[in-house]
């Protein structure tokens, strides 16, 4: 949950009525659950960094707001959304804002780079959420979503492959800082892949779930 101590109450009442609404309309993998939990991940990381806690706040609503024009370059999207949100410039002056939307850009898991500032550090950490389950059910609906016509083995490949490939000991995901509870959920994850009764007995349970409610 938000702090509502730390971060300025107008700022808080004005992103859960006006921001955080519309990640309703996005897929289950990136809907207001998602955008909660990375603001509570930025949160958490922020209080061992001097930062100020409301741009990490704001950061973290935005990160993925840019979805609202698709997937491809959601990033940029989301970046000039909190550039050009105007009530923003009643907290937040225009090097803040640069600041904030830079940090939104440089967000993305598929980046080969680090961001720019430590804000994007934060969000980029936040967003990774890798604990297992999270990660394994994620990336589930995202293929019911994608690939409707699939059966459950076309869907457990799939999902295996891009697990691999965003999470496995090469792939392309990046933590840019040193926090345990990343580390230690990675390795999780790796465990279970390596593992593929586990895996595959996972996968199956969430999965079962998730077409039974969906039916």
């Amino acid at each position: 949950m938000v702090n509502k101590m730390t971060v300025n109450p107008e700022i808080l009442e004005y992103i859960q009525r006006c921001i955080l609404p519309k990640y309703q309309s996005f897929d289950k993998a990136h809907n207001v659950n998602h955008a909660n939990k990375t603001i509570e991940n930025s949160l958490l990381i922020a209080k061992d960094y001097d930062v100020d806690i409301n741009k990490v706040y704001v950061i973290a609503a935005y990160h993925d707001i840019g979805l609202i024009g698709g997937r491809d370059g959601h990033e940029k999207l989301s970046a000039k959304l909190l550039m050009e949100d105007f009530e923003l410039k009643k907290w937040f002056n225009e090097n803040d804002l640069a600041e904030m939307a830079e940090a939104v850009e440089d967000h993305r898991a598929s980046n080969d780079h680090p961001p720019r500032n430590l804000y994007g550090k934060i969000v980029s950490e936040a967003d990774r959420d890798v604990e297992y389950t999270s990660v394994l059910t994620r990336t589930i609906q995202y293929s019911l979503k994608q690939f409707p016509d699939y059966h459950g083995e076309q869907h457990f490949l799939q999902v295996q492959e891009h697990m691999q490939e965003k999470y496995g000991e090469n792939g392309y995901l990046k933590l840019w800082l040193d926090t345990e509870i990343n580390r230690r959920n990675l390795s999780e994850i790796r465990n279970a892949m390596r593992c593929g009764d586990k895996f595959k007995s996972d996968f199956m349970s969430i999965f079962d779930e998730l077409t039974r409610s969906s039916q």
